[in-house]
């Protein structure tokens, strides 16, 4: 069953069922009572907590039993009608906690930062980008910092409130980066998500290991950047841009759609891609395109950087 209606990208799970079930695009102002009306022919409801996300949209419901739960969401994932209320289209899923808890332990208290842990992988494995590009699904991520700890590849992730990052844990919590965005070696990955008493992330420079997206002019610390990336010196001197098998295009002066066979088609002139992604940030479109090696990248970006897509000047990158 589809997981929208928060907008923006939306990632699919398996998920293991729950007497606690999250609905999702829910109309303005939601009463406890809808919500009880819509999940009544199926079991009884014994909690409900509304008004969930940057866009207090979603809402999660508690039976008293996890069969009744396994109903509803049967139900609407055979049925030709959906689940509405007001008439509008409900997304259901299993939340992947068991109950609904209104008393919160330290990490629960809801905050605009959230403590990621990473299991499964090592720090090499997952990028501060793919970070980056899973969780802006949710909302703007204003800075990130990575490290490692006892308890593993950790990041900190600073949103513009807590109702987003609310939302962004509950999607998230307990789930997998999506595997198209790990390395193959990589078999299993989850997602260990609390709260963060931090508020502002201070970020001194930009690395692989830290962000600031609110201040682009932060200076670069190379020494901070991974030693497959550490830059080249020039004949003048100066330091050569890092370089790397992917691609980061950021797209000018949009007036046409770019789409991923728009961009492989341009791409793949200069060798095989193996990847593509495209996202939003800081109101632009950006796109990552994995080649398999350094020197096809660079080959690519030394024929394409400042050129357009189409003719007449626009979609330059």
């Amino acid at each position: 069953m589809s997981s929208g209606g928060g907008g923006g990208q939306q990632f699919r799970y398996t998920q293991t069922p729950s007497k606690v079930l999250h609905l999702r695009n829910l109309p303005w102002e939601c009463a406890e009572e809808e919500l009880v009306e819509l999940c009544k022919p199926f079991g009884r409801i014994i909690n409900t907590k509304s008004g969930v996300g940057a866009n207090r949209n979603q809402a999660f419901v508690e039976f008293t039993d996890v069969n009744q739960a396994i109903s509803m969401v049967s139900y609407f994932a055979s049925s030709s009608e959906p689940a509405q209320i007001r008439g509008k289209t409900v997304y259901i899923q299993y939340s992947n906690r068991q109950e609904i808890i209104n008393n919160k332990s330290p990490g629960e208290t809801a905050g605009n930062v959230l403590l990621v842990t990473i299991e499964g992988v090592q720090a090499s494995d997952v990028t501060i980008d793919v970070i980056h590009m899973v969780f802006s699904a949710f909302g703007y991520v204003h800075k990130i910092a990575t490290f490692e700890k006892a308890a593993g590849f950790q990041a900190l992730i600073q949103y513009t409130d807590a109702d987003t990052a609310s939302a962004a844990r509950e999607a998230l919590d307990g789930r997998s980066i999506p595997s198209y965005l790990l390395p193959e070696h990589v078999t299993s990955c989850c997602l260990r998500i609390s709260f963060s008493a931090h508020k502002d992330l201070n970020i001194k420079f930009q690395s692989n290991r830290s962000r600031d997206y609110n201040n682009p002019y932060l200076p670069i610390n190379y020494s901070a950047m991974d030693g497959t990336l550490q830059p080249a010196v020039g004949s003048d001197g100066r330091k050569v841009e890092a370089q790397g098998n992917v691609l980061l295009a950021s797209i000018e002066n949009m007036q046409y759609a770019v789409s991923v066979d728009v961009l492989h088609t341009v791409f793949s002139s200069f060798g095989t891609v193996q990847k593509i992604a495209i996202f939003e940030k800081n109101g632009g479109t950006q796109a990552l395109i994995q080649y398999p090696d350094v020197n096809t990248a660079a080959v690519a970006k030394e024929a394409l950087e400042g050129h357009c897509i189409y003719d007449g000047g626009y979609c330059t990158w």
